[in-house]
């Protein structure tokens, strides 16, 4: 445990940190792109990323989850995932041209094209980065994302700068495929072999094709929304319905890899043991929704301040989106960690039966309900969650315990934290100036918003008081080893 939470910070503070630089390009180029350019290639990286989930093939959570891991299953894990990358990064190249007459983008060809370009190096460092999750090497990790970000956030600006338009984020991203794998080579584990083998092939491929049906299944239905408003819409729809999602997932984006860092290979190791998963699903849960609802709670209230202070009144027309992406958001933020227990238990296909629910509910919503409008989308999408919803409780009851009622004490005092902070947002909004930038509104309301937190976590004795205090505990000892001694 001491290993995972040393890990676990050095990850928050890894990925927050290359979060913000993401962030930050982000807004750069909401002012050097179009929000038709970003949505060609936010058209055009939902194939990439359902391509991702073949790559993988669930070999990296073999590799975390496998109890004894042998040489000669590393090589053939390595085989693998070798094979399923360059046969995926061929196919990509060869329908790029199909897939833009479709979508009558013709811009979408060569963003294609770029991207499937890197299928054929991502595997020299995805074994090495699935290995040091298994060994919770979050240090060595955390220099390799600081490293591949920092060349992606450069290879953006300058590419976009430059007037390559929607195939600059393209570029970017095969730079930092590039940099990553050559950046990954020192931090490969001792006496890990180099050459892929296919000796125990069939071990690899039968957890893969359980782990590959649930990973398709989040991936169809990460894609689908892009997919229905691309078609439904047009470019300029997705990428207004791209920023909204962008403002809402501020916080996942900057705890996201924190949050499920190490998850699989944690509970594996706790269900070998016999022990309940219960405590540690409930503790997790409580934990990520008290700051993760709070946070959901005042995108929703601050939206327009937000979106206006980090994209300009171009992107306005995102924000009544943002409410019913929250909701949604906060649905499934409620469920995260039940496809990581299944998967920890040896049967991570059950995660994706909710996830073709959703799915199919998204579609047939969209038919029935969407009004041409980005805010109806919205509410299709989050009515869609919704309606899913009773699938992963009841398979989390079934399967690990977690019943309705243990995941109701778990809830709550989140409930209360982000629904009392998001009354207090919303009164400082009234009081404050309309005149003032919205920046200045947003800096204004932070020291009183994290003070109204901290309160309500104390009035709720929120298990996230601990860590909080905790954290604190650690900064303060660094700054007293800091200190000059006198």
């Amino acid at each position: 445990m001491a290993d995972l939470r040393r890990s676990l910070v050095i990850t928050f503070f890894s990925s927050s940190g290359a979060t913000l630089m993401r962030f930050a390009v982000s807004v750069v180029l909401a002012y050097l792109l179009t929000p038709s350019e970003i949505g060609i290639y936010s058209m055009t990286v939902v194939f990439v990323n359902l391509a991702h989930v073949f790559r993988d093939f669930g070999v990296s959570t073999y590799l975390q989850r496998e109890p004894e891991l042998t040489p000669d299953k590393i090589r053939s894990a390595t085989g693998v995932v070798f094979t399923t990358s360059w046969l995926i990064a061929i196919g990509l190249f060869l329908s790029s041209e199909s897939i833009g007459l479709w979508f009558k983008e013709p811009e979408m060809i060569p963003v294609m094209q770029v991207l499937s370009i890197g299928f054929l190096l991502i595997p020299f460092g995805a074994i090495t980065n699935a290995l040091l999750t298994r060994e919770f090497a979050a240090e060595k990790q955390a220099i390799v994302n600081i490293i591949g970000t920092t060349s992606f956030c450069v290879a953006c600006v300058a590419f976009a700068a430059l007037g390559h338009g929607p195939v600059s984020l393209a570029y970017a991203n095969l730079v930092n495929i590039i940099v990553c794998a050559i950046a990954y080579i020192p931090y490969r584990p001792k006496g890990i072999p180099w050459l892929p083998s296919f000796a125990h092939w069939r071990s690899v491929t039968h957890f893969g094709l359980g782990s590959l049906l649930s990973s398709c299944m989040v991936a169809l239905n990460n894609a689908l929304p892009d997919l229905l408003l691309g078609k439904l819409g047009s470019a300029h729809h997705v990428g207004l319905l791209s920023r909204a999602n962008s403002t809402v997932t501020i916080f996942t984006h900057i705890a996201g890899s924190t949050v499920s860092y190490g998850a699989v290979s944690y509970l594996a190791q706790a269900h070998h043991r016999g022990e309940s998963l219960v405590p540690v699903l409930s503790r997790a849960t409580s934990l990520l929704t008290g700051v993760g609802w709070t946070a959901l709670a005042l995108t929703t209230v601050l939206g327009k301040d937000i979106v206006q202070a980090l994209y300009s009144d171009v992107w306005l027309e995102c924000v009544p989106a943002i409410l019913p992406l929250s909701l949604a958001a906060a649905v499934t933020m409620a469920f995260h960690y039940v496809p990581f227990a299944v998967t920890a238990i040896g049967r991570p296909y059950l995660s994706a039966f909710p996830v073709a629910a959703t799915l199919l509910a998204r579609i047939a919503f969209a038919v029935v309900l969407f009004d041409g409008t980005l805010a109806g989308f919205g509410w299709v999408l989050c009515l869609a969650t919704v309606a899913a919803a009773p699938i992963t409780l009841l398979q989390q009851r079934r399967h690990l315990g977690f019943g309705a009622l243990d995941l109701l004490r778990a809830l709550l005092p989140s409930a209360l934290v982000a629904a009392g902070t998001a009354a207090v947002a919303a009164l400082l909004a009234l009081a404050l100036p309309s005149q003032l930038a919205p920046l200045v509104r947003l800096l204004l309301m932070f020291p009183v918003l994290a003070l109204a937190w901290y309160l309500l976590l104390r009035a709720s004795s929120h298990p996230v008081l601990d860590e909080v205090h905790r954290l604190g505990g650690m900064a303060r000892a660094r700054l007293a080893l800091l200190r000059p001694n006198v």
